[in-house]
């Protein structure tokens, strides 16, 4: 393939070199970085990671990397082109955390590349990531949280956030809580499980023309919790005894709205349902936060924040 003998001499020198070294990349097909991170977040990735992990994933490929860089020859990839892709995106108004969000992705992608011999080295492992500023975590006061939960308190599902602010739960380890999961009589509770966002397709066979979450047959394909990450996650936590009763005054009223909604009560046996006996939704649950700060006259704060303003009390 080469126009003169010396040129082949060099070819055939270059390419001996790299196999005594060990990185000479695999023939057959000619990946494009775009054709590359389509099969690896759908035929990889999505096999072996969490909902919630190739949601993230399926972000940074879909709506970053391929506009971005898809046009690029995987084993052509730079450095430099991650870098300047970056300041381009920091440049058109996302945030440091999502620039670094996707060269996590890419990173683990290229990763995947280079173990089965498509790279022979990861470019997304030289490229300096974005910079991140570590915000300084706040927590709530005591006087703050006493407001907090004075207003919760006329709200429906209080016991909620007194869980978030007292024991310091994540949000997805409160909604999957189950009655089962609580001991009365010896006053604990057991975190088996965490609830999880769910996702849409259209009911309606896409002939409302909305996206698939306000479609108004929307169907949920994604299970309702999934099991803690580790054993550590899988924890008895003590109960006290103030919050015991606050749970169950909230059983009796769960009771009630069971009775009011009849045949319309789904029974699955959660702690915290909508009306109808079905689990919350994280991202109404979330609202329901904000709506909580505003009614109470506090500042704005991650839902998080309860988690960090919890462990500061204790």
């Amino acid at each position: 393939m080469r126009k003169t003998r010396a040129d082949a001499t060099k070819a055939v020198r270059e390419l001996e070199r790299k196999r005594d070294s060990g990185s000479v990349p695999k023939a057959g097909r000619t990946w494009t970085v775009e054709s590359w991170l389509t099969h690896w977040v759908e035929n990889i990735a999505a096999l072996h990671v969490s909902e919630n992990t190739i949601d993230g994933y399926r972000v940074a490929v879909y709506h970053h990397l391929i506009p971005g860089i898809g046009a690029h020859r995987l084993a052509k990839l730079e450095p430099e082109h991650l870098e300047r892709f970056y300041k381009k995106m920091q440049d058109n108004g996302s945030s440091a955390g999502t620039a670094h969000q996707v060269h996590r992705t890419v990173r683990a992608a290229l990763n995947e590349a280079k173990r089965r011999r498509h790279l022979t080295d990861n470019p997304a492992t030289i490229a300096k990531a974005p910079r991140l500023e570590e915000g300084e975590v706040v927590p709530y006061t005591v006087e703050e949280v006493q407001i907090l939960l004075e207003v919760a308190n006329r709200q429906p599902n209080s016991a909620r956030w007194v869980i978030a602010l007292a024991l310091g739960l994540r949000q997805g380890e409160v909604l999957g809580l189950k009655w089962t999961d609580v001991d009365f009589d010896l006053g604990v509770l057991v975190v088996h499980r965490g609830r999880l966002r769910p996702r849409y397709q259209h009911g309606c066979g896409d002939r409302c023309g909305r996206k698939p979450g306000y479609c108004p047959q929307k169907v949920n394909i994604r299970r309702e919790t999934k099991d803690t990450k580790s054993r550590a996650g899988r924890r008895p936590i003590g109960v006290p005894g103030e919050l015991m009763k606050l749970l169950t005054q909230h059983r009796d009223e769960q009771e009630r709205e069971r009775r009011l909604a009849r045949d319309l009560w789904v029974e699955k046996g959660y702690v915290f349902t909508s009306p109808t006996g079905e689990p919350l939704n994280p991202n109404t649950d979330h609202h329901k936060w904000k709506e909580l700060l505003g009614a109470a006259g506090l500042r704005d704060g991650r839902l998080h924040d309860a988690r960090h303003t919890a462990g500061t009390i204790l």
